[in-house]
């Protein structure tokens, strides 16, 4: 198709006015997608802005330090026109934002000033691109042709609804805008209507068929949208309850203790049990007293000035198991050996204390 001169629109949304009266609005100018524009020859073709050409370097610095027109000049802004055409300037802070091509602008002339207040509002952009026939989909959209190398001229405010000089005219919402002096030159025939953002607009035949085509696709293309939101917010539950269940798994494994190790557990209390209930006797309760409990009262019950207190489970374990086997060899019966005789319970310290630091060795030996 070749370069063309096009127009897009936005919305002047709010402004600020400065000490001196003039506007100055942060506005979102265009943005990607795949729009409906009318060509010279009246056909509706489907165009496509794609991010990678939008949003290239050389096409938002070319939306720096434009004018800013009232409605659109019937041919490109230049240094040679600009004083006619020029109601303001934009900035030179152009970016991305939220997937749109923002800039700044200032309004300085008071007329359009006054205009806008009063609700003009709806910015269109004048640019030129190398529209490229090249089929293909972008967002659910099928397109018929690519704009590339866009380039921004100006920035005009426009009435809602109102077309610009040229036939064709994009508003980016999915509108069609038609040139009102075409609408006039049909010779006032009753044509087919289009209503967009609530107001008419008359086409013919064909652009008719297209419209409704496209608004039919949109249609399909937001239902199959939210059909995927309702599918993605389910499967966004399930992996809730999969995560909580997964949780309360971990929790069950970390509490559950394993058969074999209690097994060994209730296997050595059974034995701690039988080695000091003769040393403590029947009237011994067992019950809820941890093993260190048991052992240092049985120590106590032979060795009465024996101090537990800073001793390790390791010094415990080994003057009981000391203790116990010197019990099994010598013999010992609750309240009636080992307190009676001096000389007894010297030699019996003296081989428990030996015994019990031959157990201390013999730890350190397996520690190695």
């Amino acid at each position: 198709m070749g370069r063309v001169n096009l127009y897009d629109k936005a919305l002047i949304e709010d402004f600020s006015e400065t000490d001196e009266g003039y506007l100055t609005v942060k506005a979102p100018i265009t943005r990607p997608g795949v729009f409906p524009y009318l060509t010279k020859d009246g056909a509706v073709e489907m165009q496509a802005k794609l991010p990678e050409e939008l949003f290239s370097d050389k096409t938002i610095k070319s939306a720096n330090a434009k004018p800013v027109t009232d409605d659109h000049p019937h041919e490109a802004v230049t240094a040679k026109n600009f004083t006619k055409y020029s109601k303001g300037m934009t900035h030179t802070d152009a970016r991305v934002e939220n997937n749109t091509l923002v800039v700044s602008f200032t309004v300085t002339d008071s007329a359009t000033i006054q205009k806008i207040k009063a609700g003009k509002r709806e910015l269109s952009i004048g640019f030129s691109a190398d529209v490229k026939d090249e089929k293909g989909n972008y967002s659910g959209m099928n397109y018929d042709s690519v704009q590339r190398n866009m380039q921004v001229n100006h920035l005009a405010i426009v009435d809602k609804g109102r077309a610009g000089p040229e036939v064709a005219i994009l508003n980016d919402s999915v509108d069609f805008v038609m040139d009102s002096k075409k609408n006039k030159q049909n010779g006032g025939n009753k044509m087919p209507q289009i209503i967009i953002d609530g107001s008419e607009f008359e086409v013919d035949t064909a652009v008719k068929s297209k419209f409704d085509a496209l608004s039919a696709q949109a249609d399909a293309a937001e239902t199959k949208a939210k059909g995927l939101d309702a599918l993605q917010g389910e499967r966004d539950a399930l992996k809730e309850k999969l995560d909580a269940k997964e949780a309360e798994i971990t929790e069950l494994k970390k509490n559950q203790v394993n058969e074999d190790e209690m097994d060994s557990r209730i296997q050595a209390r059974i034995e701690l049990v039988e080695k000091a209930k003769p040393i403590l006797g029947d009237s011994f309760e067992f019950t809820g007293k941890s093993d260190r409990v048991v052992k240092e009262a049985a120590i106590l019950e032979t060795k009465k000035d024996f101090k537990a207190d800073g001793k390790s489970d390791d010094y415990i374990d080994a003057f009981f198991d000391s203790m116990t086997e010197l019990v099994a060899d010598k013999g010992f019966t609750h309240g009636v050996n080992f307190s009676d005789a001096k000389d007894k319970e010297k030699a019996a310290d003296e081989e428990i204390n030996q015994k019990k630091q031959n157990r201390l060795n013999m730890n350190k030996k397996g520690e190695k």
